[in-house]
């Protein structure tokens, strides 16, 4: 097993997809800085009274949007991209143990993110703070360690989806459509969701992957609905859908020709 993930990490940073993905954290994480920074600026040039009803988007918030699309990317293209080139067959020639082979396919994007988005979404925070330099800024108020429940919620779905990602994309073997049915979960299934009349819109919404590092960890200052999930049942939740995507993810890679 850990000849099989060391050669999937040599993998992984030797093709240009990967820096793109963690180049597009890194320009997200700027967007953070630019954030915070504007924030300070505009509460400045506010009256006391308008400072007292202020509230802003906290920090990290630009970098928890764009780490889910990552998250997808980074989860299809190691594997699809194989058998787009043919090299799943050499893959599978130097491993032919295929649990193993795609155990490791998965786990090394799934960490990868789950370093990037701890990173990340640090940075993000830390450079908010810096930027509201002691002012009572709602939204940039909280502490760092108010933050850390939360940012870790927020890097276990990321890790989470690159996981569910990975065997989606042994089912489909495409990259476009292992992507687009991705991004349809992400960001097509929740708008449609609120359409459903209420209580079943909230409901189905609370139990959708990307809805859920909300609710296992609330942001500062966030107050739970009632349709929100428990902390535990939304971890449960969570690992439910990595290891029903895996297993299927092991069962179609096992049994299917190259």
């Amino acid at each position: 097993m850990i000849d099989a993930l060391a050669a999937e990490w040599w993998k992984l940073r030797s093709v240009r997809s990967t820096f793109a993905v963690f180049g597009t954290v890194a320009v997200f994480v700027i967007l953070c800085v630019v954030w915070s920074l504007y924030a300070a600026h505009y509460w400045d040039g506010l009256s006391q009274a308008r400072r007292a009803t202020f509230e802003s988007a906290p920090p990290e918030q630009p970098l928890a949007i764009a780490l889910p699309v990552c998250a997808v990317l980074l989860g299809a293209l190691p594997m699809t991209s194989e058998y787009a080139s043919g090299m799943i067959r050499t893959s599978l020639a130097a491993i032919p143990r295929r649990p193993v082979l795609f155990c490791a396919k998965a786990a090394v994007p799934g960490a990868a993110m789950l370093v990037a988005a701890l990173v990340g979404l640090t940075a993000g925070v830390v450079a908010g703070e810096a930027a509201a330099n002691g002012r009572p800024m709602r939204g940039f108020d909280a502490s760092f360690l108010d933050h850390v429940p939360y940012l870790l919620a927020m890097a276990v779905t990321t890790a989470a989806i690159t996981l569910m990602t990975a065997g989606l994309a042994v089912v489909l073997r495409s990259t476009a459509g292992t992507i687009t049915t991705g991004m349809a979960v992400l960001f097509v299934v929740p708008p449609v969701a609120n359409l459903l009349p209420g209580p079943w819109g909230e409901r189905v919404w609370a139990v959708l992957p990307e809805s859920l590092a909300g609710q296992m960890a609330s942001p500062p200052g966030a107050s739970p609905t009632r349709d929100d999930l428990s902390p535990a049942v939304s971890a449960l939740l969570l690992a439910a859908y990595v290891l029903v995507a895996l297993g299927v993810g092991v069962r179609v890679f096992g049994r299917r020709d190259a």
